[in-house]
């Protein structure tokens, strides 16, 4: 069972929102000093979500590149903003290991197997969820397709991985929606679980419902000895 320390990015700024709400900013340092603290921890992949560019729907390459410079070899998984399969392979080519996608990908039924056929196993599919259904663009638009639909979806399409937020959870400390992730592992596709993610007896739990890893933010933020705003 992986753990994946996130690294959010907002203008120059490496923060932490509550609900991925813009304006409940719960942390910031500058994206450098931030990325050496989680590097200097080991871990196996950095999270980078360029949320400006998931509010914007334009990817930002330069914050990529200057992850990738700060990562120090560390593998990263990137999303935010990438809305086609050539934004997509732009962020491979800045130095990510694997592409998140959301938005794009539940335009059309045909969206999904055009990534997958593009990227294959380095394609994951973002299934952001907020009142059981999939939110689109930052999270700022929910969408009709519930939870199930997706997964149907990407079962279809042969999707390799699955990224799966409990939205409501995120950012709070609240622990991790555990009958979502059990429902997403249900599918029999690879899921890293995001969302009030808090310690380690929260990473074993989603571990017996078959999760392969869990994105901490806040919580990681706890382990480096950082504080929050307010």
């Amino acid at each position: 069972m992986q753990i994946i320390p996130a690294l959010d990015v907002l203008g120059d700024e490496a923060v932490r929102l509550e609900q991925g709400d813009f304006n409940r900013v719960l942390f910031r340092q500058p994206l450098e000093e931030f990325m050496d603290r989680l590097v200097a921890t080991g871990p196996a992949m950095i999270h980078v979500v360029d949320l400006q560019g998931a509010r914007d729907g334009a990817l930002r390459p330069e914050v990529i590149e200057r992850c990738r410079r700060a990562a120090k070899g560390t593998p990263l998984q990137v999303s935010g903003g990438v809305r086609s399969i050539d934004t997509a392979r732009e962020v491979l080519s800045a130095g990510a290991a694997r592409v998140i996608v959301g938005t794009s990908l539940w335009s059309d039924e045909a969206a999904l197997d055009s990534f997958v056929d593009a990227l294959g196993d380095q394609l994951v599919a973002a299934i952001d969820v907020r009142d059981g259904r999939i939110a689109l663009r930052g999270w700022m638009e929910s969408s009709l397709l519930g939870v199930d639909q997706a997964l149907h979806r990407c079962q279809r399409a042969g999707v390799s991985r699955l990224h799966v937020t409990a939205i409501e959870r995120d950012g709070t400390m609240r622990g991790p929606d555990l009958a979502l992730y059990e429902q997403a592992c249900a599918s029999g596709i690879p899921v890293v679980a995001a969302g009030g993610v808090r310690n380690d007896d929260d990473v074993a739990a989603l571990a017996d419902v078959g999760c392969e890893a869990a994105v901490m933010g806040v919580g990681y933020l706890a382990r480096l000895g950082l504080s929050l705003e307010g």
